[in-house]
């Protein structure tokens, strides 16, 4: 479903259309999801959220586990993972408009007792709070964020820190545009997966030593 907005620039009308967000699976599936409608965003599509989190569930996520959602906008991955039946999310988002609709989402889902919302820039403070770690960290940057992907980046020094905040056997799921291509490894972290679907991708990372300790070396 679209929305047209709008907007008049100089007595132009400018028609911006964006995707209705929703949540597709779980115990609140198709709820749709407030939108700031100032927002710039990229909105996941059914199609490609319901994929991304079919590949998730090979690593048995999100049931029962700890997720952050970095860069989470209106709330859409983090939750759909609690409609999914995830423990709780910490959603960190540095836009306070954004981060007021996002509050909304959480109060129409009835998820308050399991969200907690920080309003910060994810690559500064990463996934913060959680004293067990995160088992699921979604990594969602504006993709002119993400063009430079190399061993000094914001995204490098992002997981750097993620290596401190995420559980033993956690993994890091990064959407970035599909011509982005992430390096095989960040310290500690390698990659263990990746996907394209239309113009995003998305790259799956763990240690290393969790992620041979899972196929038994």
């Amino acid at each position: 479903m679209l929305n047209t907005i709008k907007i008049s620039r100089s007595k132009r009308i400018v028609s911006v259309y964006c995707s209705t967000m929703r949540i597709i699976a779980g115990a609140k599936r198709g709820m749709k999801l407030y939108s700031p409608k100032t927002q710039v965003s990229r909105p996941i599509t059914d199609r490609v959220k319901e994929s991304l989190f079919s590949v998730l569930y090979k690593y048995d996520l999100p049931g029962g586990k700890r997720i952050a959602d970095l860069f989470s906008g209106v709330g859409s991955l983090g939750l759909e993972a609690l409609s999914r039946g995830a423990v709780s999310v910490t959603f960190v988002e540095k836009d306070p408009k954004i981060t007021a609709t996002l509050k909304k989402n959480i109060e129409k889902s009835g998820f308050v007792k399991k969200s907690k919302v920080i309003k910060a820039d994810a690559f500064n403070v990463g996934a913060p709070i959680n004293e067990k770690g995160y088992d699921l960290v979604f990594v969602d940057p504006p993709y002119a964020r993400t063009s430079d992907v190399g061993r000094d980046s914001p995204l490098s020094r992002l997981l750097d820190v993620l290596q401190q905040q995420v559980s033993p056997d956690g993994i890091v799921a990064v959407r970035t545009n599909e011509r982005t291509e992430l390096l095989d490894r960040y310290n500690e972290f390698q990659v263990i997966d990746r996907r394209k679907w239309g113009t995003m991708a998305v790259t799956i990372l763990q240690r290393e030593a969790d992620y041979k300790k899972r196929l038994g070396y």
